[in-house]
């Protein structure tokens, strides 16, 4: 159909007519024999395109309204109508020109439209017979498409139907088997669990998968077939609860397949596992209720045997309230151990049995990978609870506090029995124990408060002690032998006290070696020092008697602290290292200088050795049994010393024979031992020394022997120097030709022997003393800082200088000696390099 004619303006269709392609240019075969007219010089359109008027009507969006209201409002609009009309006649006469110049177009444009009416005509027909063939075949499908979807509709509801009631019939036989085995046993506790289990999993899955609600035959057995596996969950969780509690891995078994059976393994081994937690959590309650403790109960906290403020029993109610405590905690622990046990046996079951059927093993079914073991889930929960409740009742209980912190090696001895009997109980080869060492340390760390207050306690009573026996502003005041008893008294209980555990015991040595260096503090502050600490002519002074006392204190103190960790660990010993050592420096401090000037005394009568005569002596004098006057000067100045000092300082002498060793004993033993080194040095330098004289030297030998081993040390315990000296005295009776083969030089030291064979030299071997002019004070000096080494090469010196000597004269012999100390000096040389 053609389109309704939209009516146009003439210079719209002006417009149309211009932009033809037609109008625009003809085709050759129309331009070859129609002759072009001749058109006015200038186009309308041109015209009008550049009139302000008319070139209004050329726009796309030309608004008839719009002009007309500018035109009336311009105020001339009967001239722009006439120029309208104008333009009209103009237009009107182009439009016939142009129609008149393209006749022949026309005409040719109107034939194929009329063609093309037919065809559409012709269109219009067969679309209408195709449109009749489809309705045919429409009507001819719609009827069997509607019959096949009919019946496969109702065969699809035959077959739901069909699988319902074979589902509906499997379902009625599972519940008849479950009523044939349960009814068949009025007693649950006989029921075949895990296969009741079984079936009962299987109907409830059959009935829910099958949708099987609202059939009133399964609906009616339900509810029994429900409260039957209400039976069932109980019978087996008392099955299961009464395997753990007997660890019976077949009770725990069987249990477990029950639940399993009914899809409800997790949800029961969870179930148990919080019941446990519960169960621990309220045991430690339980334990630390000190209303029940004291027998309060609910009548109120002001009642006889009730609790007072803050968990204090009335008074006299403190002794059966604590002993209470302590049972509650007893009973505690065993709780732990049994929760832990169980839980722990329950883990190891899983891990073992699996599902017969699907072998399917327990464990992977309650626990999924990264889940914590069920013994640490557990073990987490009570040590959490046991640690918030030793925080509360160390702040809200006053009592509680102070009984744990008194007791704490009992409190922590309780703790680590739990882990010691879990630990042993739980040690199965090829599985896991229940607690790790982590875990261990977490409940150690529970009662850390009581621990770090026990030791702030042990500390505070040592201190106080330490500050009644030494009073800070006092001065003068010294403390007695029971004093110092009291303090070791003290000391020793400590230790015993925790002697039980190890790290316990160590912490406690720690505080017992501040205390320990506090009383060395205090007694170096009651030391005298000064000239008068250290004369040594006179008899002792008031001042050397008070050092000598606390010296003797704590001497006692060292000795004993060592003989009492002397059965301890090494570590123990490392503890106290550093009291013991502060304790060594003060005794030694106080009395160094004295032993000191004692020792410079001793000295210094050794040195008056060379103002005697050992050469040729008269027979009178060479058997005279008095000792030489140095000697006696020297055990006068040993037996002074003795009485005024040492008898103050040392133990009896019984105790020193049996090896007993304190600071002043060591002290006094280097004293002896000097003596001795000092006199056999200088006895080896007396030249000339004859035999006379030898006899001289001999029996002041025995007399030092004797002054030292009487008064100031046994001389068989002093080892090397006593050695030497009795190596010594035969040494200077032996023939010359002798000294090189005699075993006794191996007693003796190398610069002793040497500067000895000085003596029996001739006068141009001079000893290094004589060749370098120096007094037999300066070179002892020298020796003391100088060893043997630098001895003997000062030696081997003057024995190069005596063969110069001998070369020069021409003589063709050494002197015997000389052979004899330059093999001894070459051996030297040969054993340094």
């Amino acid at each position: 159909m053609a389109s309704p004619a939209i009516p146009r303006s003439p210079l719209q269709r002006l417009s149309t007519f211009k932009n033809t392609p037609t109008a625009a240019g003809a085709t050759p075969s129309t331009t070859a024999h129609t002759p072009m007219p001749l058109s006015p010089p200038t186009s309308p359109l041109d015209t009008f395109s550049s009139d302000p008027i008319f070139s209004a009507f050329l726009s796309p969006d030309f608004n008839p309204t719009q002009f007309s209201s500018s035109a009336l409002s311009s105020g001339s609009a009967a001239s722009r109508i006439e120029k309208l009309q104008d333009g009209l006649r103009l237009l009107d006469t182009q439009l016939r020109h142009e129609v008149l110049s393209r006749h022949h177009d026309l005409l040719n444009q109107l034939s194929s439209i009329k063609a093309t009416e037919s065809s559409l005509s012709a269109l219009r027909s067969s679309l209408s017979s195709l449109q009749s063939s489809l309705r045919r075949a429409r009507s001819e499908l719609s009827d069997p498409h509607r019959v096949i979807s009919t019946q496969t509709h109702q065969l699809n509801n035959l077959h739901s139907t069909s699988l319902l009631l074979q589902f509906t019939l499997r379902t009625l036989r599972q519940i008849q088997k479950l009523r044939n085995a349960v009814e068949s046993l009025p007693d649950a506790s006989k029921w075949d669990l895990s296969k009741a289990a079984q079936l009962h999993f299987e109907i409830l899955t059959l009935y829910n998968e099958s949708h099987l609600s609202g059939i009133d035959t399964v609906d009616a057995e339900l509810q029994w077939v429900i409260e039957v596996g209400s039976k069932i969950r109980e019978e087996g969780m008392k099955v299961l609860e009464k395997g753990l509690e007997n660890l019976n891995q077949p009770e725990v078994g069987l249990g477990l397949q029950v639940f399993y059976n009914m899809g409800e393994l997790r949800g029961a081994v969870d179930g148990l596992v919080s019941k446990y937690k519960q169960t621990g959590v309220k045991s430690v309650s339980n334990a630390l209720d000190m209303k029940a403790i004291s027998g309060g109960g609910g009548h109120g906290a002001g009642g006889p045997g009730g609790v007072q403020r803050h968990g204090t029993p009335q008074i006299g109610s403190g002794a059966k309230a604590k002993e209470a405590l302590w049972q509650r905690m007893n009973g505690c622990m065993d709780q732990f151990h049994s929760i832990v046990l169980a839980v722990w046996h329950l883990q190891r079951v899983l891990s073992k049995k699996r599902d017969p059927f699907t072998h399917v093993l327990l464990l992977d079914e309650v626990m999924q990978e990264g889940d914590p073991m069920l013994t640490d889930r557990v073990w987490d929960a009570l040590v959490k609870s046991f640690t918030n409740q030793m925080k509360s009742v160390f702040t809200a209980s006053s009592f509680v506090k102070e009984i744990f912190t008194i007791g704490y090696p009992k409190l922590l001895t309780m703790i680590e029995n739990l882990l010691e009997r879990i630990s042993r109980d739980t040690d199965v080869k090829g599985v896991p124990p229940a607690l790790s060492s982590e875990g261990k340390e977490q409940m150690v760390a529970a009662i850390k408060i009581f621990e770090t207050a026990f030791l702030a306690l042990c500390l505070s009573r040592l201190s106080d002690l330490v500050n009644s026996v030494f009073p800070m502003p006092s001065r003068g005041s010294i403390p007695s032998k029971v004093h110092i008893t009291r303090i070791l008294s003290c000391i020793q209980e400590e230790i015993e006290a925790v002697q039980m555990d190890a790290r316990l015991t160590l912490l406690v040595l720690h505080e017992i070696n501040k205390a320990l260096v506090l009383l060395a503090q205090r007694t170096e502050n009651q030391m005298s020092t000064g000239p008068e600490a250290c004369q040594v002519t006179g008899p002792a002074t008031p001042l050397q008697l008070k050092n000598f006392i606390l010296c003797q204190h704590l001497q006692d103190i060292h000795t004993h602290m060592m003989s009492m960790v002397s059965g301890l660990p090494t570590v123990a010993m490392d503890v106290l290292s550093v009291a013991l050592d502060t304790l060594h420096v003060v005794v030694g401090d106080s009395v160094t200088s004295l032993f000191q000037a004692m020792i410079e005394r001793l000295e210094s009568c050794i040195l008056q050795i060379h103002e005697q005569n050992f050469a040729t002596l008269g027979i009178d004098a060479a058997m005279d049994n008095n000792a030489s006057p140095y000697m006696e000067e020297l055990q006068k100045s040993i037996l002074h010393f003795r009485t005024e000092f040492l008898s103050r300082l040392l133990p009896s002498s019984v105790a020193i024979s049996r090896g007993t060793e304190t600071i002043c004993t060591a002290l006094v033993r280097n004293m002896a031992s000097r003596v001795l080194i000092f006199f056999i040095r200088h006895a080896s330098l007396v030249r000339p020394l004859s035999e006379s004289g030898k006899l001289r030297m001999a029996r002041d030998m025995a007399e030092i022997e004797l002054a030292v081993g009487q008064n100031l040390f046994p001389v068989e315990q002093l080892g090397a120097p006593y050695r030497a000296l009795r190596a010594f005295r035969p040494v200077i009776f032996l023939e010359t030709s002798q000294l090189g083969s005699s075993p006794l030089l191996q007693d003796l030291p190398p610069s002793v022997i040497l500067h000895h064979l000085y003596s029996r030299g001739p006068e141009d071997l001079q000893s290094p003393l004589q060749m370098n002019n120096l007094s037999p004070v300066r070179y002892s000096l020298w020796m003391d800082l100088h060893g043997e080494d630098q001895i003997w090469k000062g030696i081997k010196a003057t024995l190069d200088d005596y063969a110069a000597k001998v070369r020069a004269r021409g003589d063709k012999e050494f002197s015997p000696v000389y052979p004899i100390m330059l093999k001894i000096v070459s051996s030297l040389a040969g054993n340094e390099s």
